[in-house]
């Protein structure tokens, strides 16, 4: 998930439970660095390699949420590792219709 301010890597199994969970205040960024780019880089690189350590991690579906700076970033350093990926899929919720406008002002 990338928000604008930070970038959260969980990493579950076939049930949806989570084996490893990162963001970017583990890795020491802090305030407005934790939504850059680099620090995206950075926390996802260091999720897959726990995952493929410690869970013999090979086959993976992805699935992106949020928007931000943080998201592409991730997702090239996904595919750079050496993992077989069945599919990138983007579940970014969108608003169907908003929140209601104000009232119209009268002086």
């Amino acid at each position: 998930m990338a928000t604008f301010n930070n970038t959260l890597i969980t990493i579950t199994d076939e049930k949806g439970s989570p084996i490893v969970v990162d963001s970017s205040g583990m890795h020491g960024f802090s305030g407005t660095r934790k939504s850059t780019p680099h620090a995206a880089t950075v926390t996802a690189g260091s999720a897959i390699q726990k995952a493929i350590e410690k869970h013999n991690l090979r086959k993976v579906d992805v699935f992106v949420k949020g928007i931000g700076q943080g998201r592409e970033a991730a997702l090239r350093v996904i595919k750079s590792a050496e993992l077989d990926i069945d599919r990138i899929v983007d579940m970014t919720p969108l608003p169907h219709n908003g929140v209601r406008p104000p009232k119209i002002r009268r002086v």
